[in-house]
């Protein structure tokens, strides 16, 4: 085993890097480079907002001109408007009819009824579909043995029909 002697006093190999002195503090850093920054943005701005056209007086630059224009306007005449009235349709007029058929035929010479010896139910030549056509022709009631009498226009069956 060997033994080494302890090596003479200097700069540690195994230590990180050596640490600044205490020097300035850090408010000094801002105490100087804000106010510098603050400077440098006013003159960046008083450049920019300078005129830059060169050669230009005051006296070369054009100055206001006045322009005067005329206008003539025509007013147009009042648009001639036309009234219409309307009026509404009238309305229309139903009527209900009812139409009935009569046939009436001519009567016979006087040959034929001689006083009820015919037993026929007809009475005679005259025919009639209903109780209204009776009463449309204004022949109501209908006895045996008068023209156009049938049996079915007689619901009791006493002889007169369309009482």
């Amino acid at each position: 085993m060997s033994f080494s002697p302890p090596a003479a006093p200097g700069p540690n190999p195994y230590v990180g890097p050596p640490t600044p002195p205490p020097g300035r503090p850090g408010w000094t850093r801002k105490r100087v480079l804000l106010p510098s920054v603050a400077v440098l943005f006013l003159l960046g701005v008083i450049i920019g907002g300078a005129d830059t056209s060169q050669g230009t007086t005051a006296e070369a630059r054009p100055g206001p001109t006045s322009t005067v224009t005329a206008t003539v306007s025509a007013t147009p005449e009042p648009a001639v408007t036309r009234t219409v009235t309307a009026a509404p349709k009238p309305a229309p007029t139903v009527t209900k009819t009812k139409t009935v058929r009569v046939t009436v035929a001519p009567a016979a010479d006087g040959s034929g009824d001689s006083g009820g010896s015919g037993g026929s139910d007809t009475g005679g030549s005259t025919y009639y579909a209903n109780c209204t056509a009776v009463r449309a022709a204004g022949a109501a009631p209908i006895r045996t043995g008068d023209p156009g009498y049938g049996s079915h226009l007689d619901r009791d069956g006493d002889g007169v029909a369309c009482e």
